[in-house]
């Protein structure tokens, strides 16, 4: 038999222990007691003077066991804690951001982490001091430095930092100022030129013309110009926005029908979008336009990669010239009559380029400083070098290739992000010529966030630095005349595509603000403001209209600068931003008269019956679908537009730093030195509350 485990017997069993006491009394009033063992009172503590024990033991376990607990609780929080700031600050999670706004938050977490480690550090410090004694009222003979003493010190500090300064840092600054200089006057002086060269054309009234009427006569066979077969092309990628208008644009091309085919070319990976594509081009095709859709599956190459596949069609080859046109574009009807008759008799053009127009140039201060830059470019840049050179580079869109040019010079490359420069420059080495009409214009967009500005502009300077890398051999060994070598390595290139980008943003973005505060390498007064200001005024004459942003241009253009700068360091080393390919966002916009017409031929096309060709019970009733969802479809709503403030921080910095270097002679360096870093305060303080909200 098992024995029993049973102690509720023992621990509940009366014992006495002792031995019996009496105590005799002489008081007879008092009997005699007997003591055998503890008193009624206090037996119940004697009998639980075992499980006291036990209790307390596991009374102090549980209070440990919670004590580790709220300790585990607490590291637990500050390791979610500090992951959340981690996550938050460098890999924006949960934050719909793009990526500079993630660099933003690795350059604040990066600063973070130097103050606390600063802070570890002193913490050490004053550990160090403490185990050596180095406290005055525990170590009396301990020496303290007088007031006298640290003056004394920081005079002899503040001495040699003059010194130093004065003898290294001024030189080497003044020097790297007078090498941007010269390259500013270089730039300068070819800007000049430049405009010398369209006030000439204008004065003289220079111009490509088409020599007769090719179209006396309204019937094709009657005509004194034979209609070419024309391929027009229209890429596009998640184009949502635009699509529809400029589909619906150049379908409604002057041309034969039977002259001309539209590609359009999609490589939209949101397959809600290319229902809408598809359809569109459905009843466009219903309506008899010549028509197709191509969509790839892998998009490969971008649009250079979409282009190159499109020209592999086999019926391409009955073509001789191809036009093409962004998603946001929207040529005028007559667009390939004033151009394509540029072509005849004429066996050595290979290009014919158009001149853009925007219709969103006035939406806010963005689009107005966009479109002096670009309406520079157009009406002095290409029309100059088009009429002297017969070289300019292609933009890409609103352009009429012919197609032998194309092939001759090795068709459509993946090898950049400016697809459209490569190929100009290798159509350029292989004899072709090239003609701007800068009277023929074709309306789009400028982007309207800075966002994808900055994209955009990243994309339009770090191309043509990896383009140099890889055409510089080509250029070397090609058959042109020097002179025409030297335009292509001097000038286009380095020029205006690297030299351009590198001074301004050394000269003005660092060289400028470090003068406030070296005062030793001081910039000349006409380099800060009178040279600036004249080539402003030179680049606002295409658009006298934006006279009044004369001052916010110039200081966004030296801003830009960093951007630029960065884009055409990534392109020359060939880092990895240099590959990126971002598409711009578009707002979808039209001008007035664009509506207008949609309008009438919207009424024209309700009052009379539309008959559909072709169409199975299937495509209607998908077209009816998709309809119904556009008619439903809520109206986007306008962003607001933003501008990065680091880009702003940096254009007051530039404009503080000119006033100081314009006014140090009057003694006032201190005051604005003082204004500056509050500034610089204020705004820190506001990008880290930006940060973290």
């Amino acid at each position: 038999m098992a024995p029993s485990l049973d102690f509720s017997e023992w621990w509940s069993k009366d014992t006495r222990k002792g031995t019996p006491v009496v105590v005799t009394m002489e008081n007879p009033n008092y009997s005699v007691v007997e003591i055998n063992g503890p008193d009624a009172a206090f037996r119940p503590v004697e009998k639980s003077r075992g499980k006291n024990a036990k209790q307390v033991t596991w009374v102090l376990l549980l209070k440990a066991h919670r004590a580790v607990g709220c300790v585990a609780s607490l590291a637990t929080f500050l390791w979610a804690l500090l992951g959340a700031i981690k996550k938050r600050l460098i890999f924006r999670q949960g934050v719909s951001m793009d990526n500079e706004k993630m660099g933003k938050g690795k350059a604040l977490f990066t600063v973070i982490k130097m103050f606390l480690v600063t802070a570890l550090a002193i913490l050490a410090f004053e550990l160090v001091a403490y185990f050596k004694g180095w406290h005055y009222f525990r170590n009396p003979h301990l020496h303290m430095p007088r007031t006298s003493d640290i003056q004394s010190l920081f005079h002899m500090v503040y001495v040699a930092w003059l010194t130093f300064r004065a003898d290294y840092i001024a030189p080497t600054i003044q020097a790297l100022s007078t090498f941007c200089v010269v390259l500013f006057l270089i730039q300068s002086v070819d800007r000049l030129v430049l405009c010398f060269g369209c006030f000439w054309i204008k004065y003289k009234k220079i111009k490509p013309r088409i020599e007769g009427n090719q179209f006396e006569s309204d019937d094709v066979e009657g005509s004194s110009f034979e209609y070419p077969m024309v391929l027009v092309q229209i890429p596009m990628c998640n184009e949502k926005e635009v699509y529809e208008q400029s589909i619906s644009a150049v379908c409604q091309l002057d041309w034969p029908k039977d002259r001309f085919l539209i590609q359009v070319l999609d490589d939209s990976d949101d397959e809600s979008i290319q229902y809408l594509i598809k359809a569109e081009v459905s009843e466009w095709r219903q309506k008899g336009i010549n028509i197709v859709y191509r969509h790839r599956l892998v998009r490969t190459g971008y649009k250079a990669g979409n282009l190159k596949s499109a020209m592999g069609c086999d019926y391409v080859k009955d073509y001789e010239f191809v036009a093409i046109f962004d998603a946001d574009f929207q040529p005028n009807p007559d667009f390939l009559k004033t151009t394509v008759p540029h072509f005849k008799d004429n066996p050595n053009l290979g290009l014919v380029q158009a001149r853009w127009a925007f219709v969103n140039k006035n939406e806010n201060l963005l689009t107005r400083l966009q479109n002096i830059n670009l309406s520079f470019h157009f009406e002095v840049e290409q029309q100059v070098n088009g009429v002297f050179l017969s070289f300019f580079g292609f933009n890409g869109t609103a352009g009429v290739w012919r197609i032998k040019a194309l092939e001759e010079s090795g068709g459509w490359l993946e090898r950049t992000t400016v697809e459209d420069m490569d190929i100009a420059v290798r159509a350029h080495l292989n004899g072709w010529k090239f003609i701007f009409l800068n009277d023929v214009k074709v309306l789009c967009e400028v982007p309207e966030s800075y966002e994808a500005y900055r994209k955009q502009q990243h994309r339009w300077h770090s191309g043509p630095m990896q383009l140099f890398r890889l055409c510089l051999p080509a250029i070397i060994k090609s058959k042109i005349p020097t002179w025409k070598k030297g335009n292509l390595i001097l000038l286009f290139f380095l020029l205006r595509k690297l030299i351009l980008p590198f001074y301004s943003f050394t000269l003005f973005c660092i060289i400028l603000p470090l003068t406030m505060f070296i005062p030793e390498a001081e910039l000349p007064v006409w380099v800060i403001c009178y040279v600036p200001v004249f080539m402003s005024f030179l680049n606002i004459l295409p658009a006298p209209k934006s006279f009044p942003f004369i001052v916010p241009y110039l200081l966004f253009e030296n801003t830009m600068s960093v951007t630029k700068f960065n884009a055409m360091v990534s392109g020359l080393f060939q880092l990895g931003s240099s590959y990126e390919w971002v598409v711009t966002k578009k707002a979808g916009r039209s001008s007035e008269s664009d509506l207008l017409a949609a309008v009438e031929r919207e009424s024209k096309t309700m009052n009379q019956p539309q008959i559909l060709r072709g169409a199975s019970e299937s495509e209607l009733s998908e077209l009816t679908q998709l309809k119904e969802q556009k008619e439903s479809a809520p109206a986007a709503k306008k962003k607001v537009n933003k501008i990065y403030r680091k880009e702003l921080t940096l254009a007051f910095l530039l404009l503080t730093a000119s006033v100081r270097s314009l006014l140090a002679a009057q003694g006032v360096h201190f005051y604005f030195l003082l204004f500056q870093g509050v500034t610089f305060l204020l705004v820190g303080l506001d990008l880290i509350g930006e940060q973290m909200s």
